[in-house]
C-alpha cells in the first residue's frame, strides 16, 4: 500500500513534520527512500497507537457496569436470535436513528447483549457511547432540575452516538 506521507502527517496535525519531509523531498537523494521507510513505519505506530487510545478513553467514557462482547453471549442457550443480534453490532440502525429494545426477564441476558452491541459500536465503528441505569438517569436529571440546570444532561446526550440504558 503506497501511504501519502504529507497527507497523513496533516491529518495528524504534524505540521511541522509535514514542513520538514517536504524539505527533504526538495533535497532528494539516497536518504529520501530511507526517510520515508521509517517515517511511514512512525506514522502506523502512531494511528495505531491513537486508535487504542481512543477506543480506551470511549469505553471508559461509556461507563459499562461490566465489560461485555457477543464472544462471551452464549446464544445455544438463549432464544436471542443470533443473526438479528450480530446485524445489531453492524450498528447500521444507528444510521436511520433507529432504537433497539430488548424485552425479557431477568437473566435473560438483555444488559449483555445492549452493552455487547455498545463496545461493537465503539471498537469498530469509533461510536461515542453512554451507559445509563434507567433510576439513576432519571435521578440525574431530577437533581439537575432542582439545581435550576435542566438541560445539562440533554445536551451531552445530543453529542453521543449511542445511548444505552437499563
Amino acid at each position: 500500500m503506497r501511504r501519502d506521507v504529507i497527507t497523513e502527517l496533516k491529518e495528524l496535525r504534524l505540521l511541522g513534520m509535514v514542513s520538514a519531509w517536504t524539505d527533504l523531498l526538495a533535497q532528494g537523494g539516497s536518504d529520501v527512500s530511507s526517510s520515508k521507510w521509517l517515517i511511514e513505519h512512525l506514522l502506523q505506530a502512531e494511528l495505531t497507537d491513537r486508535a487504542v487510545r481512543s477506543v480506551s478513553h470511549q469505553l471508559k467514557a461509556a461507563r459499562f457496569p461490566l465489560h461485555r462482547d457477543l464472544a462471551k453471549f452464549d446464544f445455544k442457550a438463549s432464544s436471542v436470535d443470533e443473526d438479528l443480534v450480530k446485524t445489531l453490532a453492524t450498528m447500521a440502525f444507528t444510521n436511520t436513528a433507529q432504537n433497539v429494545v430488548f424485552i425479557g426477564g431477568p437473566g435473560t441476558g438483555k444488559t449483555h447483549l445492549a452493552t455487547a452491541i455498545a463496545v461493537s459500536g465503539i471498537t469498530a465503528k469509533d461510536m461515542r457511547v453512554r451507559f445509563y441505569s434507567t433510576v439513576d438517569l432519571v435521578n440525574q436529571l431530577e437533581q439537575e432540575k432542582a439545581q435550576g440546570k435542566a438541560g445539562r444532561i440533554a445536551t451531552s446526550l445530543i453529542r453521543l452516538d449511542l445511548g444505552v440504558s437499563r
